[in-house]
C-alpha cells in the first residue's frame, strides 16, 4: 500500500515515549524507519507501549562510540531524510552526530530533537521524565482545575464566589487536596504531536527551499501544549463572558456512577434530559421534555456553577437506576452526549474501532495476536498501513550496515529555491470553518507554522469568542463574519475558497453538504484544495453522533486511566486532556503531509481524523488481546498519587515531592539519602522483584520519612544524592507569567487584547532553525477583518456596505463592547447539540 511518505528514510535514535510514537506514525504512512539501538539495549524496552510504537520499523544495533560503527551511521545519515533523537542536550555533540555535523554531510536532512526541557536554559540538565516534567511545570496541579478556574489562580486573584464550597462528591479527582497524578503521559504526548507536525511542515518547506533544518521540541513544551486550557491568564478577568465554570474545580463535570457500578460521562450535563429519561421504571430515550422546566442547555457563565451543582444529587440518583450501557444507548438514540467510561482494553476490543482501522491487530512474535492503536489520521492517497510487529533488537543490522555504503540518488533542488522567513507554511492560505476547540486548534497550529488563517465566523460568534476557552484556539487568525445561510453569502464563500490552499472544518458532514462546502462539491472546481474534516467518532454507526473530547476519552479508556479506576479510583476528565487538542494536532499533521505531496503533484486531497483517534493515541501505552483481556502494566492508584512507590507524588511537611526512580541505582541512592537500610544496596528491597512485592509497604515508609521536612529541603538532599525528583508546587503554573526565560523562549506568550487588556497563553510547541515558527497575533475579534478581506476578494466599498446592511456579513461592531445592551447570548459551539 502506498503512503504519502513512501521513499522517506528515517533514522530513529529515540527512546521512551514521544520519539517512538512520532516514528510509528511516520512508518504508518510509508516511511522506512530504522531504529538505531545501543549495544546495551534500550532502557525502556520493557514498557508495553513499545509493542505498538515500534511496529513497522527495522532495527540495527550500532555502537556510536566505536569509530567503525560511527562511520556506518554517518553513511546512513548521508542518505536519510529525517532523524529523530532524544539524547540529553550536548550528548550528540560528544558522539559526533549533532545537527551541525550531519547537516554538513546531508543539507536536506530534517533533524528532530526531543529533549526534556530544550537547550541552553536553566532546566536543560534536569531529568527528562514525564512525571518530573509534569511536576516541575505544575501540570499535576492543573488536572482538575482550581476553585474559580485557572485564570484567577495564575493571576494571583481571588476566585469568584470565594466563600462557596462544593461537596467533595461533586468534585473530580481523589477525595483529598493537592496535585493529581494522571495515568496519561501528557508531556510526552504533547511532545509527540509537536514533533510530528513540525517534521511534516519541514518536509513541505524542504520542497520549497531545498534544505532540511533542525526541528526541536521538548517534554516541557509538550506539557504546556497539553495544558492550553489550564495555563492561561488575563489582566481583566471581569471582562464580559470571559470566565466560565468549566475550569472551576468545584463544578460537577457530568460523571455519574450507574446501577452496574460502571460510570458514564454526560457532557455537557443536561439535567432536563437525564431527569426526564430516567423518571420511570424503564429508561426512555424520547421523553416528553416539555413536562419539566429543568435546564437542557448549560451556558458558559460562571453562575452556572450553582445550577450544575444543584442538579448533581438528583442526577446522580437517576443515573443509578440504570446501567452504563443503557444510558449510553439512550444518549445515542436521543443524540445526547452520554458515553460509558471504558478501560483501554475494552476500547481496543471494540469491533467498530477495529473495522475503522483506528485500532489494529498485529501478530506479535512473543505475545501472539494483540490489539493496539491503529491509524490516527488518513489522507485520500495515504489511508495508512500498519507495517508489522515491533522488530527484535538488531534484527536488521546486517542489511542496514550494507545500506550505509550504497549511494542514494538525491532529488534535484527546486529550480527557484525560496526563503521562508515567515515559517514552513509561509504562502499557505487556510479557511477555518471549525467549531468549538478541536477544529480551530488545528488551524491555530497552522498559523504558528506560518500559514495565513482566515476564520469564517457566524454573526453571533462574538459570545463564544469572548470566552477564555475560545481564545486558547483562535490566536493569529483573521476573522470574516458571514451569515452562511444568507442568499448573498455564496459568492463571498466561493471567492474565499478560490483563494485558499486549505479548507478545514469539524461540523457534522451533512451540515457541510447542506452549505455546499463538502469535498465532492468543491474538488472538481478546486483540484489543488487540501480539504480536512474531523469528527468526534470513527467511521461507522457512531459517525454522525455528537462527539467531543469527553466521549472520545470514555471510548478509548483515558478517563478510566487518569482516574486510577483499575485500582478502585473514580474516573476523571483531566483539564489537560489531549482529545480536542490532540485531534487538532493530528489534523494539522495530515494537512502538512497533504501539502508536502501537493508540492510534488499539484493535487489537493481529502484528509481526516477524529477525536477518538487522538484519545486512542493518548491511551496507546496499553495493548490488549483480541478478547479484550490485557497484560500487566503500571496503573495509577485510587488516590491518584502515582504508579508505584518509585514513580509517585508524596506529601511533605509543606508541599509535595515527585519521585521517578527507574533503576536500582536510583533506589539505592534514595535509600542512602533517607538512611533507610531496607532500600540500600544490600537491603530487603534492593531488587526490583522485592520492591514490586512490597510496594504498599515501601510507599508508607517513604511517605512517613518525607513528611518530616519541607519539599525544598528534601529536593536539595535527594537531588544532590542523584535521586530523580522535583518539587510539585501549586505556584509552578502561576510563576510562568513572570518567568523571563519562559517568555523569551515563547514557552508562554503575552499580548494586549481589546477586552481583557492583556492575555497570557501557551506559546509555541516547536522551533525551526531555517523557517522559524511564530505567534502571528492575539486571539481574534469576530468580524474585525471583514472589510479588508472582502476588499482583497475584489468587492468595492459600496458592495461591502450593502452586504453589511443586508446582514450578509458583519464587522467588528458585532463584538460585545459595541453590542446593544440586553441582547441575548446565543448558544455556544462547544455544545455539540447546538
Amino acid at each position: 500500500m502506498t503512503g504519502v511518505l513512501d521513499g522517506i528514510r528515517v533514522l530513529d535514535l529515540s527512546w521512551g515515549i514521544a520519539g517512538p510514537m512520532v516514528t510509528m506514525q511516520l512508518s504508518d504512512h510509508g516511511a522506512d524507519v530504522v531504529r538505531i539501538e545501543r549495544p546495551g539495549g534500550d532502557p525502556f524496552a520493557d514498557q508495553l507501549g513499545y509493542r505498538a510504537w515500534q511496529r513497522g520499523k527495522r532495527s540495527a544495533v550500532l555502537d556510536l562510540e566505536s569509530s567503525a560503527d560511527l562511520e556506518v551511521f554517518l553513511g546512513l545519515a548521508g542518505n536519510a531524510d529525517i532523524l529523530v533523537e532524544s539524547f540529553r542536550p550536548g550528548a550528540t555533540d560528544r558522539l559526533g552526530i549533532d545537527y551541525s555535523t550531519l547537516s554538513a554531510i546531508n543539507p536536506r536532512l530534517i533533524y528532530c530533537s526531543i529533549t526534556g526541557y530544550g537547550r541552553n536554559n536553566r532546566h536543560s540538565d534536569r531529568p527528562g521524565h514525564d512525571a518530573l516534567v509534569a511536576a516541575r511545570v505544575g501540570l499535576h496541579w492543573e488536572q482538575r482545575g482550581w476553585p474559580g478556574g485557572s485564570g484567577p489562580h495564575h493571576a494571583g486573584a481571588p476566585p469568584l464566589f470565594p466563600d462557596y464550597e462544593a461537596p467533595q462528591e461533586v468534585q473530580q479527582g481523589a477525595p483529598r487536596e493537592g496535585p493529581v497524578f494522571p495515568g496519561s503521559r501528557y508531556p510526552s504526548l504533547g511532545a509527540c504531536h509537536a514533533a510530528t507536525v513540525a517534521i511534516s511542515a519541514a518536509l513541505r518547506a524542504r520542497e520549497r527551499t531545498g534544505r532540511g533544518q533542525w526541528v526541536e521540541t521538548s517534554l516541557l513544551r509538550g506539557a504546556l501544549s497539553s495544558g492550553v486550557l489550564a495555563f492561561a491568564v488575563a489582566e481583566n478577568l471581569e471582562a464580559e463572558n470571559f470566565m466560565s465554570w468549566v475550569g472551576d474545580s468545584r463544578a460537577q463535570k457530568g460523571l455519574f456512577e450507574c446501577k452496574d457500578g460502571r460510570w458514564v460521562h454526560m457532557w455537557v450535563p443536561n439535567p432536563r434530559f437525564a431527569l426526564s429519561a430516567g423518571a420511570g421504571d424503564e429508561l426512555n430515550a424520547t421523553p416528553d421534555l416539555s413536562v419539566r422546566d429543568d435546564p437542557d442547555r448549560i451556558g458558559l457563565g460562571t453562575s452556572e456553577l450553582f445550577v450544575l451543582n444543584h442538579y448533581w444529587e438528583p442526577m446522580a440518583q437517576v443515573f443509578k437506576k440504570f446501567t452504563a450501557d443503557e444510558w449510553t444507548q439512550a444518549g445515542a438514540d436521543a443524540r445526547v452526549c452520554i458515553q460509558k467510561i471504558r478501560t483501554p482494553e475494552e476500547g481496543l476490543s471494540d469491533p467498530l474501532l477495529l473495522e475503522d482501522g483506528c485500532v489494529a491487530e498485529i501478530e506479535d512474535p512473543e505475545l501472539g495476536p494483540i490489539r493496539t492503536v491503529g491509524i490516527t489520521y488518513k489522507l485520500a492517497t495515504s489511508p495508512g498501513h500498519v507495517g508489522g510487529p515491533a522488530p527484535r533488537a538488531g534484527e536488521h543490522t546486517d542489511a542496514v550496515r550494507a545500506e550505509a555504503g550504497t549511494p542514494r540518488t538525491s532529488p534535484s533542488a527546486p529550480k527557484d529555491q525560496e526563503e521562508l522567513p515567515g515559517g514552513p507554511l509561509q504562502g499557505i492560505r487556510v479557511l477555518d470553518f471549525g467549531l468549538a476547540v478541536a477544529g480551530p486548534y488545528c488551524t491555530q497550529i497552522l498559523s504558528d507554522l506560518g500559514a495565513e488563517v482566515i476564520k469564517i465566523n457566524a454573526l453571533h460568534d462574538w459570545y463564544w469568542h469572548s470566552n477564555q476557552i475560545a481564545m486558547v484556539c483562535n490566536r493569529g487568525k483573521r476573522s470574516i463574519a458571514i451569515n452562511l445561510k444568507h442568499e448573498g453569502a455564496g459568492s463571498a464563500i466561493q471567492r474565499l475558497i478560490a483563494s485558499a490552499d486549505v479548507l478545514m472544518h469539524n461540523m457534522r458532514y451533512p451540515a457541510a453538504i447542506k452549505l455546499g462546502i463538502d469535498y465532492d462539491s468543491l474538488s472538481e472546481q478546486y483540484p489543488s484544495l487540501v480539504y480536512c474534516h474531523t469528527r468526534g467518532f470513527e467511521r461507522g454507526p457512531r459517525e454522525l453522533l455528537p462527539g467531543n473530547d469527553q466521549t472520545g476519552a470514555c471510548l478509548a479508556g483515558v478517563e478510566w486511566e487518569d482516574g486510577g479506576c483499575s485500582r478502585g479510583g473514580r474516573p476523571i476528565w483531566s483539564y489537560t486532556n489531549m482529545g480536542d487538542t490532540g485531534n487538532g494536532f493530528l489534523a494539522a499533521t495530515a494537512i502538512c503531509q497533504a501539502l508536502y505531496e501537493r508540492e510534488k503533484t499539484g493535487q489537493g486531497q481529502f484528509v481526516e481524523t477524529a477525536i477518538v483517534y487522538a484519545q486512542l493515541l493518548n491511551a496507546s501505552h496499553a495493548i490488549a488481546k483480541p478478547d479484550g483481556s490485557g497484560f500487566d502494566r503500571p496503573t495509577v492508584d485510587s488516590m491518584q498519587t502515582g504508579f508505584s512507590a518509585g514513580v509517585r507524588l508524596y506529601p511533605t511537611q509543606d508541599s509535595w515531592l515527585c519521585l521517578s526512580l527507574l533503576s536500582d541505582d536510583h533506589w539505592h541512592a534514595l535509600g542512602d539519602a533517607l538512611q533507610e537500610a531496607d532500600l540500600q544496596t544490600d537491603g530487603r528491597f534492593s531488587t526490583a522483584e522485592a520492591r514490586a512485592a512490597h510496594d504498599d509497604e515501601i510507599c508508607k515508609l517513604i511517605e512517613h520519612t518525607l513528611a518530616g521536612r519541607s519539599a525544598d529541603e528534601w529536593f536539595d538532599i535527594l537531588d544532590a544524592a542523584g535521586v530523580p525528583c522535583e518539587v510539585s508546587s501549586e505556584q509552578a503554573g502561576a510563576s510562568l507569567w513572570s518567568d523571563d526565560e519562559a517568555l523569551a523562549n515563547e514557552w508562554v506568550v503575552k499580548y494586549p487584547h481589546p477586552t481583557v487588556d492583556e492575555i497570557g497563553q501557551v506559546g509555541l510547541a516547536f522551533s525551526f532553525s531555517d523557517t522559524p515558527a511564530r505567534v502571528q497575533g492575539r486571539p481574534l475579534m469576530v468580524g474585525e477583518d471583514t472589510r479588508e478581506i472582502l476588499s482583497e476578494l475584489g468587492y468595492s466599498e459600496s458592495e461591502i456596505d450593502a452586504m453589511l446592511a443586508e446582514g450578509t456579513v458583519g464587522d467588528e461592531t458585532l463584538n460585545p463592547s459595541l453590542a446593544k445592551e440586553g441582547s441575548p447570548a446565543p448558544s455556544s459551539p462547544w455544545d455539540p447539540n447546538s
